[in-house]
């Protein structure tokens, strides 16, 4: 029997560990999983918070093409499954054919759909966009908008161990930093060939809003590829983490065993 590699890829402040549960989850159901960090990454969220400089260059070109030559060492071809920032990077590899399917989870989106700003205050988007440094979001925003729909103490534990700041001139390229540049997020979204894409949503994020990736989801319309929606009802940003993450998790096999797509495969 072969096993399917899947590979976890985290957005902006989230650390690789993000991934841990889904890693164990999948591997369970006969999947390898894999869910490699960023380059220069630190062991840890907390050592990213303490020494953020290794990150402090990378952009979407660098991470785009990071994940790309990781799924591209497999044998096998992987399934993608990316969150926020890693959404819109498994829609920009599943669209050039790399790789056999993917899911973007409440992804950043594709092709110039604008995201909201409020985010990142100010006075933090004129230091980064003038001086480049990675932009934390402390406890309290990361409740407000990335841990919504949960406790504050269930948010301060996500936060403890898994939030990390993010590259402003990765913020930058998604058109987070400066509203007169245009994002970067290009996605072939008219490719007929490639594997299955699911999108998914939860109808309660501040950061990634339902209405974005619906707007996104739309803008697959004229591939005759598989492309499918899920929305979760009373879920925020941090779907994937919170106390609800195998709901998420669960339903993602699901739909990869629907499209054909399992952990253990015979070999031929």
């Amino acid at each position: 029997m072969n096993r399917t590699p899947v590979v976890f890829i985290h957005g902006a402040w989230l650390h690789a560990l993000s991934w841990e549960a889904w890693a164990e989850r999948f591997a369970s159901r006969g999947f390898l999983a894999f869910a490699p960090g960023w380059p220069g990454e630190g062991t840890t969220a907390r050592d990213v918070r303490v020494s953020p400089e290794p990150i402090a260059g990378l952009d979407l070109a660098v991470l785009t093409e990071h994940y790309a030559d990781i799924v591209r060492s497999f044998d096998v071809s992987p399934v993608i499954i990316g969150h926020s920032v890693g959404g819109l990077i498994a829609q920009h590899l599943i669209g050039a054919d790399v790789g056999r399917a993917a899911v973007a989870i409440a992804a950043a989106p594709v092709n110039g759909v604008p995201l909201p700003r409020a985010v990142v205050p100010p006075a933090e988007r004129r230091r980064a966009v003038d001086e480049a440094p990675p932009v934390a979001l402390s406890p309290e925003t990361f409740h407000r908008v990335f841990a919504n729909t949960v406790t504050r103490a269930e948010s301060d534990r996500l936060f403890e161990r898994y939030a990390m700041p993010a590259p402003s001139r990765l913020l930058a390229d998604l058109g987070c930093l400066d509203a007169a540049r245009s994002p970067l997020t290009g996605a072939d979204t008219g490719n007929a060939t490639r594997g299955p894409l699911l999108l998914m949503s939860g109808q309660e994020d501040r950061l990634v809003p339902d209405s974005v990736t619906r707007t996104v989801y739309k803008q697959y319309g004229d591939s005759t590829a598989v492309t499918d929606l899920k929305q979760f009802a009373d879920r925020g940003h941090s779907l994937v983490i919170d106390g609800g993450w195998r709901f998420v998790a669960d339903y993602v096999l699901g739909w990869l065993e629907e499209r054909g797509v399992r952990g253990l495969v015979e070999e031929k």
